[in-house]
């Protein structure tokens, strides 16, 4: 059964009751109570900051497959015609195979770049300069 909750008289007396048990002092007042200590939280470490893990760059490059999806050549992004010229030599020795151009996304500094340079047109009527390295050394 539901108790029935203490009237404010009831509430009042009981209120009274417990501060005549208190201890008071020699001229008859109650003492303060001491407050109590509230107990220490530990204190909250500071999350550890991680870093923002960063894409690594790429570079756009073009790449001759053939029809089993196996890189016959890569080309860097601005020479596409070389890269097609590469296409249509593939096609000239084997017709029957299938050969396709795409764009691929490469890690900058990646090694495995393979960059092909087959047919390097030289513009100039000179021959290249020797460089010379010396040896600080010395």
């Amino acid at each position: 059964m539901a108790r029935k909750t203490a009237s404010r008289l009831d509430l009042r007396r009981m209120n009274e009751a417990a501060e005549a048990r208190e201890p008071q002092d020699a001229e008859g007042e109650a003492k303060p109570k001491k407050a109590r200590a509230k107990a220490k939280t530990p204190a909250k470490k500071p999350a550890k900051r991680t870093k923002e893990k960063i894409a690594p760059r790429r570079m756009l490059m073009w790449a001759v497959y053939n029809g089993n999806m196996k890189e016959e050549a890569r080309f860097p992004y601005v020479e596409r015609q070389a890269a097609e010229d590469k296409l249509a030599a593939l096609r000239e020795k084997s017709a029957k195979k299938l050969f396709f151009i795409q764009p691929v996304k490469v890690p900058l500094g990646d090694a495995g770049a393979k960059i092909v340079r087959e047919d390097v047109i030289d513009t100039d009527d000179e021959p290249p300069k020797a460089v010379v390295v010396r040896d600080e050394e010395e």
